[in-house]
């Protein structure tokens, strides 16, 4: 496998940029549906090299790869070689497509300059998408809800009323 732009520096003391890749473990965020609906799809093509998946900031990725910064690896795609290279982003994409047998063929076209323009778009397109539905995720703090209503874990649901100039907005309080 050539170098792909984007890649991180391999581990010096196993010479990585030299061992061949028998392996790749993908990270990726088990909270975003569309991570995990690909993290499923990927698992059912056929491989050429076989994907591992781990869930990103994970207690096993932080036990498996504590070189990493683990808060990066929520925020974008990481793929760990098992030789010691390391992907991010679109060069991330491009390892994992040439990974797959049916895939292998874009991944070389996606590693040329005009390719490599390509992979970064879809994984800014990608990145997008997970930045529009990140609000459908609750982490727990207080949630607040557009007509007025706010959820507190300490204290539940409260009301106020949202003010309205026009008059033309709700006054219904129902949830």
């Amino acid at each position: 496998m050539s170098p792909v732009t984007g890649g991180l520096a391999a581990t010096r003391d196993r010479d990585a940029s030299r061992v061949p890749v028998l392996g790749l473990t993908v990270l990726y965020d088990a909270r975003c549906s569309l991570c995990a609906y690909l993290r499923g799809w990927l698992g059912k093509q056929a491989q050429l090299v076989p994907l591992r998946f781990v869930p990103a900031g994970s207690d096993e990725a932080r036990r498996r790869f504590p070189e990493l910064d683990h808060q990066v690896t929520l925020g974008e795609i990481t793929v760990v070689g098992d030789g010691g290279q390391v992907f991010q982003g679109p060069a991330a994409w491009v390892v994992i497509l040439w990974a797959l047998r049916e895939h292998r063929p874009l991944a070389h076209r996606l590693s040329t300059p005009a390719g490599a323009r390509l992979a970064k778009g879809a994984a800014l397109a990608a990145a997008k998408w997970r930045a529009a539905h990140s609000a459908d995720r609750w982490d727990g703090s207080v949630y607040q809800r557009g007509d007025g209503w706010r959820y507190d874990p300490g204290t539940g649901w409260t009301y106020e009323a949202v003010a309205c100039d026009s008059g033309g907005c709700s006054t219904d309080s129902t949830r």
